[in-house]
């Protein structure tokens, strides 16, 4: 098998920029993280709809104070949700539609705990409290679930900047209590005091403080570390989605699956069938055609075959101009590789012969395009150099069918296999056509006599 792959320059051209900023990685996998981090946008927006749907219903089922309590004979608790909700769901349809932008996300981060903070400083309104009151309301804990929110975006710099926001509103609600009590009637050193009534513990509310500021330097680090590996999976998976347009799928999963480096000199013994296609008098039919139709031609040609191949489990080894090598069992033991061989070469030949009216195809149409098949052990593994390396398959499978392949005009035929192979399948389940003749022939690049068959005459 002859797959050229680059695989260590490759990986640190894709690699290395996880390392780097957004700007050094390349464009598709940026795309692909900011669509990551656009569904958690999604996310994000959707938990905090249901956070303060639950808070709407737990308001309602609450008992409420008496109305001579309320500012104005007015509530301030449903109008706030209500204004939330509101711009939680502009948010979450600006974020389905076109993404939002970061100066957007440090905004609804503003106005998330700021929507918190001005829920919490109406507590004392709502109950006729002094301000003091709100500072031991439990919804202060609501603040580490929106610091924990943007952890999901995966970028620290919006954890730090909501755990910011909170110590700076958590600051400004301490300080409006204090100010608002220019006697200081309201602040005691004594614990018990504190909990038992609505006097102001200043110690108390400098460890909410610290314990915001520790919180969010302790995400924005897991989240620092978390994003290495997030960017280093989206560049893998990058990777991997190359190497399975560049390579067969099964070679590129054989490499992004090894659980050690690839080297130079790893191979496996196995016994494979190999198949070889070829179109027949395609250099001169191409010499009177554009250079684009000829590439246009040999992509449709190429799309309708390998296909088959790939259905009956081969793995495509490479395209040699207009010709295709494929191996049966190489890559992954197999135990049906000789009947899958053949009956892929039957399934090409049945498909060539509906060409003859695709405009794309019907210049090679039916016995335009040959095709061989032989079997037997054959070595799958890696050559080359540490910047370059290749899988390949060797054996005398390779070298026989793909001198059976040009046997194929010799001997008239669209489809050859030698005996051998043959009698292999069928062991295998395969069917023989009824279209087959058996022959003994000398092959002259072999340099001996062979027992052949041919599957399909021209």
């Amino acid at each position: 098998m002859s797959l050229l792959l680059e695989v260590r320059s490759a990986v640190q051209n894709i690699a290395t920029p996880a390392k780097g900023v957004r700007q050094q990685l390349p464009e598709r996998v940026s795309n692909a993280i900011e669509a990551q981090e656009n569904s958690s946008e999604i996310l994000i927006k959707l938990i905090q709809i249901t956070i303060f749907a639950l808070w709407g219903v737990l308001y309602l089922l609450s008992p409420k104070p008496e109305t001579k309590m309320l500012l104005a004979g007015i509530s301030p608790v449903p109008y706030a949700l209500s204004a939330y909700l509101v711009l939680n769901v502009i948010g979450l349809i600006w974020a389905v539609k076109r993404g939002l932008p970061n100066w957007a996300v440090y905004m609804n981060i503003v106005i998330d705990i700021s929507m918190l903070m001005a829920l919490i400083w109406s507590f004392h309104i709502q109950y006729g409290q002094p301000p003091s009151f709100y500072l031991k309301s439990p919804t202060v804990m609501y603040i580490f679930i929106f610091i924990a929110l943007r952890a999901l975006r995966f970028q620290a710099r919006f954890v730090i900047a909501a755990g910011v926001v909170a110590v700076l509103g958590w600051g400004i609600l301490t300080a409006y209590v204090i100010f608002s009590d220019p006697d200081n009637m309201m602040i005691t050193r004594n614990y018990v005091e504190y909990l038992t009534s609505n006097s102001v513990l200043i110690g108390a509310e400098v460890d909410k403080i610290i314990s915001i500021i520790f919180v969010t330097g302790i995400m924005a680090l897991a989240i620092s570390r978390a994003r290495k590996l997030l960017i280093r999976a989206v560049t893998d998976g990058a990777a991997a989605q190359d190497l399975s347009r560049f390579f067969d799928e099964s070679v590129a999963q054989t490499i992004t699956n090894a659980n050690h480096t690839i080297k130079s000199g790893e191979g496996v013994k196995r016994q494979a069938a190999v198949l070889f296609t070829d179109i027949r008098g395609f250099t001169p039919t191409a010499m009177t055609l554009e250079a684009s139709d000829v590439v246009c031609m040999l992509s449709e040609y190429q799309k309708r075959i390998v296909p088959i191949i790939q259905k009956h489990g081969g793995s495509i080894d490479k395209f040699i101009g207009d010709g295709i090598m494929a191996s049966f069992g190489a890559v992954a033991d197999s135990q049906t590789y000789a009947a899958d061989a053949l009956k892929a070469a039957d399934e090409i030949v049945a498909e060539t012969d509906r060409w003859g009216n695709d405009p794309k195809l019907q210049l090679i149409a039916g016995a335009k395009v040959n095709l061989a098949v032989a079997a037997g052990p054959v070595i799958f593994g890696v050559l080359g150099g540490d910047n370059r390396l290749e899988y390949t398959t060797i054996g005398d499978a390779v070298n026989l069918s793909a001198k059976l392949e040009k046997s194929n005009k010799e001997v008239q035929s669209r489809a050859l296999t030698d005996q051998q192979t043959l009698d292999e399948a069928i062991k295998q389940g395969y069917e023989k056509p009824d279209t087959a003749i058996s022959l003994t022939k000398k092959i002259e690049s072999v340099g001996e006599t062979i027992d052949l068959v041919i599957l399909h005459k021209l």
